[in-house]
């Protein structure tokens, strides 16, 4: 175990203040100190907590992605999941069923950066560092919490190891004994952080005590449907295979869902967050949900908004194009990551209704049918401010291949005349109210079997009025056939498209081999008795579509307008997803250095 050894223990404290910001933006890091002299003053652990924030998903700082903690890339937006039909070949390795056991950092730097402030703090006898104490509490429940969905059960550290710990050749804890530690770090973070309106807007971006409930609320729904779901086979014995199952209740499903119910519920009630929604602008072209996500000052977009409007992220990393630019060409590479097949028949129709049961629904038979009275937020990921094209041509490359489909969320407004290239600056998005709607939904229906409309209109239905739906309601979903359950599904999926969400759903939901064998396709393309744009009525390809030149041809698709040919860019014959995926394999080179470190089942 002497790669945690490297992260955990190697170097003195001079080491791990490496990197550490004077203030919260600045990233220049501070003059060498050692323990005698740190650590004395209250400002000491605020310096300190500056180097926690690299852990969180940025655009270019620290992400967790199949199971490895590494700096940040396009592989945080749901890459091939069964919404993405871009061959980027990040994401690959889970998308297909292809993750190798090399040797990888299981990222446990982080955690022992809390376990010093933590340590330290023990000994501080003053009463005004509360705030930097629940950050550390945070960031380690967070940091556990990324290993947890990767690997399950792994070891616990809270203290500051030495060469001799045990620990370092000790077993892996069960998930449930994990997940027991990160509710009770993030109970400590809620009772010491900040509310929101208290911080100060120099420091805007440090974690509120509303993020932290927020957090926890996503870590009690994604264990609580995980243990529901999948269940205990990924565990294994804990003696022969995998991390065991100590510590698990059966009755933890119900409390947990209980508790994240009522966290969701005090933020909306309490937390000061609202949706950012400027439809009501007739500048902004009914296109929030795309300007949200590329918003700075008043011209990123044509209504003026800055980011001091924007009330909606509540757990988030902080840009600024003077002090911090994102460094990454964000727009020109949005523009690579097309949606799938199966993401584009998701969203609803302006009736409210699933596209395969409005009349509203178009079909597929120009360019633009299929865009036809549909949810906003489909128009606004795909397009941007502008209207569906109209016209397409779809050519196969060897790295990156179109659907047919485009994709703007992330790309920035007017880039060309008002940024170059890398210096997008928007706040990038771990949590926000939107997902808050979501969880408190969810939970709801799997705690109860039901749902009212009460409860729906406070939560998803704020979402469609944004995205320009009718609501969610119990009549709709049973005169026309709906699983409610599914409907929120759909939803969460619409809602949060390339967030970094759909794997661990996928996972905690049990539905992961189903999702990603499945061939990866786009466009629809008709055939002789369906014409579309790309073939004439007699079957013959016209010049906007070039069969050939897409190596996986035509598979037919259940779509909203029955079973039709779609164009294949990654197929299901490359797929082999199975129930070992929903856990990764334990590093080859960490069960190299300590042979306590039993591998999950199936690798």
């Amino acid at each position: 175990m002497k790669s945690i050894l490297k992260h955990i223990l190697i170097g003195g404290f001079c080491m791990s203040l490496a990197g550490c910001q004077d203030s919260f933006i600045d990233l220049t890091p501070p003059a060498t100190r050692t323990d005698a002299v740190y650590f004395k003053q209250a400002k000491d652990f605020k310096e300190y907590t500056g180097r926690f924030y690299g852990y969180r998903e940025t655009w270019g700082g620290m992400a967790w992605r199949n199971g490895i903690l590494e700096g940040w890339s396009f592989g945080n937006m749901d890459n091939w999941t069964d919404l993405s039909a871009n061959n980027n070949n990040n994401g690959q390795g889970l998308g297909t069923g292809t993750i190798g056991s090399a040797g990888t950092d299981w990222g446990y730097g982080g955690i022992r950066h809390c376990n010093i402030l933590l340590e330290k703090a023990a000994e501080y006898t003053g009463t005004d560092i509360d705030q930097y104490v629940g950050e550390a509490y945070f960031f380690r429940a967070y940091s556990y919490f990324g290993l947890l969905k990767s690997y399950g059960g792994v070891p616990l550290v809270t203290t500051v190891l030495d060469v001799d710990s045990p620990e370092l050749f000790g077993k892996r804890n069960s998930r449930y004994e994990v997940t027991a530690q990160i509710l009770a770090d993030l109970d400590e973070a809620i009772a010491k952080l900040p509310v929101e309106q208290n911080i100060p807007a120099a420091d805007k971006g440090r974690v509120s005590r509303w993020a932290a409930k927020a957090f926890k609320a996503q870590v009690q729904l994604y264990e609580a449907t995980w243990e529901k779901y999948v269940g205990r086979g990924p565990d294994g014995d804990g003696t022969s295979i995998g991390a065991g199952t100590a510590g698990y209740d059966p009755a933890n499903v119900n409390k947990y869902l209980t508790d994240a119910i009522a966290q969701c519920e005090d933020i909306i009630a309490n937390g000061g967050y609202e949706l950012w929604n400027k439809n009501s602008d007739s500048r902004m072209g009914n296109r929030s949900s795309w300007y949200l996500f590329n918003l700075e000052d008043e011209e990123s977009n044509p209504g003026g908004y800055d980011k001091t409007t924007n009330k909606e992220f509540i757990l988030y990393s902080v840009y600024d194009f003077t002090h911090r630019q994102g460094r990454l060409n964000v727009t020109w590479t949005s523009d690579q990551l097309a949606p799938s097949r199966k993401f584009v028949d998701m969203a609803v129709c302006t009736d409210g209704l699933p596209p395969e049961k409005s009349p509203l629904f178009q079909g597929y038979h120009t360019v633009t049918s299929e865009f036809q009275d549909r949810d906003l937020r489909l128009l606004s990921y795909l397009y941007g401010p502008s209207n569906p094209p109209t016209s397409v041509t779809l050519d196969y490359a060897s790295l990156y291949s179109t659907s047919g489909y485009g994709n703007k969320k992330y790309a920035a407004y007017n880039v060309e005349g008002r940024r170059p290239d890398a210096t997008e600056s928007a706040n990038w998005s771990i949590i926000r109210l939107a997902e808050v709607y979501l969880m408190y939904a969810e939970a709801l229906y799997e705690l109860n079997g039901s749902i009212t409309d009460e409860q729906l209109n406070n939560s998803i239905n704020r979402l469609r009025v944004r995205g320009g739906v009718a609501p969610l309601t119990n009549a709709l979903a049973t005169t026309h056939g709906l699983d409610m359950l599914e409907e929120i599904r759909r939803e969460r999926a619409v809602e949060l498209y390339r967030e970094g969400k759909r794997f661990d759903d996928l996972k905690r939901w049990g539905i992961l081999e189903e999702s990603l064998n499945e061939s990866r396709m786009g466009r629809i393309v008709g055939n002789a008795t369906y014409a579309t744009p790309f073939k004439d009525a007699s079957g013959t390809p016209t010049t906007a579509y070039n069969a050939s030149s897409f190596i996986w041809g035509e598979e037919n698709a259940e779509t909203a307008d029955g079973s039709l040919p779609a164009i294949v860019i990654s197929s299901h014959l490359n797929h082999s997803v199975t129930q070992r995926h929903y856990l990764n394999p334990i590093p080859l080179n960490q069960r190299q250095l300590n042979d306590a470190l039993l591998q999950n089942p199936g690798y």
